[in-house]
């Protein structure tokens, strides 16, 4: 097995440990005074989450990291939840944050890591069977669509984008792991509570649906239905080709619009959604199995898990001239590839945490190399941090989503050190965590309410809590 440490002192590529240099350091509060709202304008309070964020805060030695985890762990819970009863049924819609909202991929994110308290919290748990349900309920109405409101009567400022918008539907880009992610947070939710009442009529729908719309973004016989642009004129916002983005050879891969950014793909097969989608297909496949005792529809998921996996491995493990055979982030079919990572998940350095593929995978730690190195075009190091960004936001900005998943990604303790430090010394005096900020000034961050990096963050110190106690014990 190779050791983690040599390995990327020994990189050509560069990648190392950062250190802080000691101008780098703020010093924001003596007391740490809670940023949380009181307690009368939370959104929602859970007995579980609230004996966590004590047991935290005394297992976590470093006061302004615990302040951070009890501002950040409970953010989505506290401001962007809204739990109702409809049709004898739990809902649950969830806000991404500064925008008024639900998108499938942030709201399966923003509550996955209260998943492993749902069994301790009954309020919790029927929150996060409202979750499922919302989702399920958004997936039938627009399987194409990343982002939806509560009130199908409100009226969204992408309105005019060229596609077929229908009341409720906030924003309308297509991309392969909103579905993903409705998959695994049902999955997840059956693995942990053992509950099986959310496999319901309306959801064994919304599956079926989500695995014809996979099929059909095959484009094994048309283009498909789906189509889109956006006259605002950013190229980032819009696709090629009337809306149907650039050429493929159709090898079996599923294609992607955009990516979890909500950035428009150059190279329409996206590989990390594409791995994403083998393990949400297999999970879903035995969730039919297991629970519904469906075998034949079982089958259908296992097929296609099993034709996108096998043309992940023949089409998209390339040579890298300096990193070696790594995956590409995009792909035609034809030969030609994008080389680069973004921060937002799934990309490539998430390739185990989504469950693809080891962390000691031979390809995968070439990539993950890549990913963290200056070979990546959208890695930038600076004064204060160094790590991935994207073109979202532009150049010498690192988002703090793919810190916390390095961090996630590794066993090495002084990589994980390393980017609690960084995570430590770049929330600017919020106490939360941004979108993204400047390399070589955290002061000039995007977003202040980013709920899916607070609670992405909040994942990160109770997996370290689990699995490495001795790193929460000491002071950064």
């Amino acid at each position: 097995m190779i050791n983690r440490r040599n390995f990327i002192k020994k990189s050509s590529l560069g990648l190392g440990f950062f250190a802080l240099p000691a101008s780098a350091k703020f010093i924001y509060s003596e007391d740490y005074i809670s940023k949380r709202p009181s307690l009368a304008q939370r959104k929602f309070t859970s007995e579980a989450v609230e004996k966590t964020i004590k047991t935290m805060k005394k297992a976590i030695a470093d006061e302004e990291l615990a302040w951070m985890f009890e501002n950040c762990f409970p953010n989505t819970l506290d401001t962007t939840v809204k739990f109702y009863h409809k049709n004898n049924k739990p809902y649950t819609y969830v806000i991404t944050g500064d925008i008024d909202a639900m998108w499938l991929r942030d709201s399966s994110a923003q509550v996955y890591p209260y998943l492993s308290l749902a069994n301790e919290d009954e309020k919790l748990k029927n929150l996060l069977k409202g979750v499922i349900n919302k989702q399920v309920e958004c997936v039938l109405l627009d399987p194409y669509a990343n982002a939806f409101f509560d009130d199908a009567n409100k009226i969204s400022e992408w309105k005019d984008d060229l596609t077929d918008m229908k009341p409720g539907i906030h924003e309308r880009k297509w991309e392969v792991d909103s579905l993903c992610y409705v998959m695994r947070l049902s999955y997840n939710y059956w693995k942990i509570t053992g509950d099986t009442s959310v496999f319901d009529t309306d959801w064994k729908k919304a599956m079926f649906l989500i695995l014809q719309t996979f099929n059909e973004q095959q484009r094994k016989d048309s283009k498909g239905s789906y189509h889109f642009q956006r006259a605002n004129g950013n190229p980032l916002d819009t696709q090629f080709a009337g809306g149907f983005g650039n050429p493929t050879k159709k090898v079996g891969l599923i294609h992607s619009m955009f990516r979890p950014s909500d950035d428009a793909t150059f190279y329409p097969f996206l590989i990390s959604s594409n791995m994403f989608a083998v393990v949400s297909l297999r999970e879903a496949a035995e969730i039919f199995s297991k629970v519904l005792k469906d075998e034949e529809s079982s089958a259908q998921f296992k097929t296609l898990a099993a034709e996108v996996d096998e043309a992940i491995q023949k089409y998209a493990v390339l040579n890298h001239p300096e990193a070696g055979k790594i995956y590409a982030l995009e792909i035609d079919g034809f030969g030609n590839a994008l080389f680069m990572d973004d921060a937002n998940v799934p990309n490539l350095l998430s390739i185990p945490y989504l469950g693809y593929a080891s962390k000691e995978d031979e390809v995968y730690q070439n990539t993950r190399k890549f990913s963290l190195s200056k070979a990546n075009p959208w890695f930038s190091e600076g004064k204060f941090a160094k790590g991935i960004g994207g073109p979202h936001i532009g150049e010498h900005k690192i988002w703090p989503l793919g810190l916390i998943m390095q961090a996630l990604t590794t066993d090495n303790n002084d990589e994980i050190i390393s980017c609690l430090k960084m995570l430590k010394t770049t929330h600017a005096g919020t106490g939360f965590i941004h979108e993204s900020f400047d390399v070589d000034n955290p002061k000039d961050f995007t977003r202040s309410w980013f709920a899916w990096a607070n609670t992405l963050f909040g994942e990160l110190i109770l997996h370290l809590h689990k699995t490495k106690p001795e790193i929460l014990k000491r002071k950064f």
